[in-house]
């Protein structure tokens, strides 16, 4: 495996391996490597030739009072699983690579509407800060295929929207959420979890399986559902931001015309802030829907 820190090396290395006719994966990732993101390099894996993680702590999605310091940074241990998994090149670029001239003067991408509800309401600026950053990395990968986690269907959603809106030669893969055997999405940021919030986390997929099935057997009061949610995980011990149940294509309030829900929920524990969603789609022939991986 070979890795890169600069853009301009790494340009020219892939344009070898484009002219030989090999298909581009490419899976980006902030680091602090678990099985979810090591499911995103065995499904680009199977899917095309040639696999480029990239490894870069954007501090453009991060906001003031977020955890841009603490985040966890284990590129030795990383470069390790890249390793045995078989990728040949890991894109890790600093900031001056980025940011050449400074976030500030940078040209920022802001997918509208999908991009300012749900984590983009409560967290400011943070998903131009992610489609930025993807954007820039689209553009010096030129990969064939990129792999997202489904755990964050928000920006699954948003990075779509994105490439479709700009006309962006790539196509976006998404892939199923890595779960524990207790069904907690992995995140880099579970490891912030106490032993106490670890045991009590599960509760969040539990919440949203629960509102899932009463929809699949035909309950309709989403506002109830939702409300009834909510004070489920306040008697847990966690802190909602939201709980919501959308459309899984637009991500607005669930219309006659909605094919597919999705229940989307971030909430903190202590200090740390999950988020988890499922998704449900619904049978054009009757009322009941169908239950989805999530």
């Amino acid at each position: 495996m070979r890795t890169y820190n600069h853009k301009a090396q790494l340009q020219s290395a892939l344009g070898d391996v484009r002219r030989s006719g090999q298909r581009i994966a490419f899976v980006p990732t902030m680091g602090n490597l678990h099985e979810g993101h090591l499911d995103l390099v065995r499904k680009a894996r199977s899917l095309c030739d040639f696999v480029v993680v990239s490894i870069f702590v954007n501090p453009m999605q991060f906001g003031a009072n977020e955890d841009l310091d603490a985040y966890p940074r284990t590129m030795a241990a990383d470069k390790e699983k890249l390793f045995s998994e078989g990728v040949q090149v890991l894109y890790a670029p600093g900031v001056e690579d980025i940011y050449p001239e400074g976030m500030a003067a940078q040209t920022q991408v802001h997918v509208p509407d999908l991009g300012d509800t749900l984590c983009g309401s409560s967290r400011p600026g943070h998903f131009d800060g992610v489609t930025t950053v993807v954007s820039k990395l689209f553009n010096i990968v030129q990969p064939d295929m990129a792999f997202f986690g489904e755990k964050d269907f928000q920006q699954l959603s948003i990075i779509r929207k994105m490439v479709a809106d700009l006309c962006m030669p790539v196509e976006i893969m998404g892939v199923n959420t890595h779960r524990d055997e207790d069904g907690l999405a992995l995140s880099s940021r579970n490891g912030y979890l106490n032993l106490d919030q670890r045991r009590v986390a599960p509760v969040l997929h539990q919440t949203l399986n629960s509102c899932r099935e009463a929809i699949a057997c035909g309950f309709d009061n989403f506002l109830q559902l939702e409300s009834h949610a909510r004070m489920k995980l306040l008697q847990a011990g966690f802190e909602p931001d939201y709980f919501a149940i959308r459309d899984a294509r637009t991500l607005r309030p669930v219309t006659e015309s909605t094919e597919e829900i999705a229940i989307l929920a971030a909430a903190r524990l202590g200090t740390t802030r999950l988020i988890d969603n499922v998704r449900l789609a619904l049978n054009p022939v009757s009322d009941w829907g169908m239950l989805a991986d999530g």
